[in-house]
């Protein structure tokens, strides 16, 4: 793929065919037990420009009324209760058997992404109060429905309205959204070994800027894809570069990256142009400026010496420039 059609793949008109499911409050839908909502303008104005939403509200669809009484989960973290809070009604099988029916219908909606809400007795991924017999709480519990989402769909980029608050959950978040998407794409077109080794090697140094170590784990079982049957070589490939994704890329590792790159051109530059793209590395290594500064300058010299190779990295176009995920420091 030549870079101005890796460009034009980041326009709104091929974003917009990713598809996330996210929990319906954060939309401003008035779904929440009080009859109010849980608006994020960042989810809704901003990513919103470039996704499309399949909202999901369990305890409304799961047959319970607007309003109602609140909810919390009750016993252990491992298998919680959902029961109401004064009442003690337990919803917990209701809640159960609709999430099933649910989640199988989701399949057919192709999702790329979930985005749940926070510590919600149904919808929380993560730090669910869950109150033990003397009504003590812990914060590990995960939500009725996520937990049987994210069993069904173990592989699946999915965050929670909180951690996308964080800059670097967010981009982390997205970017495995987008190689998810990208992924399921090649499979769905051929899935053939060679368009393995293609979706891998367009990805390396995005998944270096992650993991060194999946990077080196994947190369070598790209290396050996002979020896497997393409089903089995897909599934193994795919959950560990997922694993590799959910991991951060740090600002150590963004800067070998980018030092790895300004190799391709170290014929090609004259010492001032080299200077200068080695002063700018430096300075995002110091945490003077963003990731976005010397990916620009290196953007120019891979279109202005035509170098092939980092044409086709994702790292340096991962997704939307109006997102601008990489412009914190």
């Amino acid at each position: 793929m030549k870079q101005g059609d890796r460009e034009r793949e980041m326009t709104v008109s091929a974003l917009n065919k990713i598809r996330l499911g996210i929990s319906s409050c954060l939309l401003g839908e008035n779904v929440r037990y009080d009859g109010g909502h849980k608006l994020d303008h960042y989810i809704r104005d901003t990513l919103g420009q470039f996704v499309e939403w399949t909202p999901v509200c369990p305890e409304v669809e799961c047959g319970l009324s607007i309003p109602r009484e609140a909810m919390h989960l009750t016993g252990t973290p491992d298998t919680p209760r959902l029961v109401t809070r004064k009442t003690g009604i337990d919803y917990t099988d209701q809640m159960q058997q609709w999430a099933m029916v649910r989640i199988v219908e989701l399949e057919k909606d192709d999702l790329s992404g979930f985005i749940f809400k926070s510590r919600s007795p149904s919808s929380g991924m993560r730090g669910v109060k869950v109150y033990n017999p003397a009504g003590i709480p812990c914060n590990s519990g995960v939500g009725i429905f996520a937990r049987a989402y994210m069993e069904y769909f173990p592989l699946m980029p999915v965050e929670d309205d909180g951690r996308l608050n964080d800059p670097d959950f967010r981009e982390n978040f997205i970017e495995r959204v987008f190689v998810f998407k990208r992924w399921k794409k090649m499979v769905n077109r051929r899935g053939r070994i060679r368009d393995l080794v293609g979706f891998h090697s367009d990805h390396k140094l995005l998944l270096l800027s992650h993991s060194p170590r999946h990077y080196s784990a994947l190369g070598h079982l790209v290396a050996n894809a002979k020896e497997h049957k393409i089903e089995s070589l897909q599934d193994d490939y795919l959950k560990m570069l997922m694993e590799g994704l959910k991991l951060r890329a740090t600002v150590k590792k963004n800067t070998n990256v980018l030092h790895h790159m300004m190799g391709y051109f170290k014929k090609q530059l004259h010492s001032e142009e080299k200077k200068e793209l080695g002063e700018v590395i430096e300075e995002y290594h110091r945490g003077l400026v963003p990731l976005a500064v010397p990916l620009v300058l290196l953007r120019h010299y891979v279109r202005k010496y035509d170098e092939s190779y980092l044409k086709r990295q994702y790292f340096l176009n991962p997704h939307s420039t109006e997102l601008m995920l990489r412009n914190h420091v």
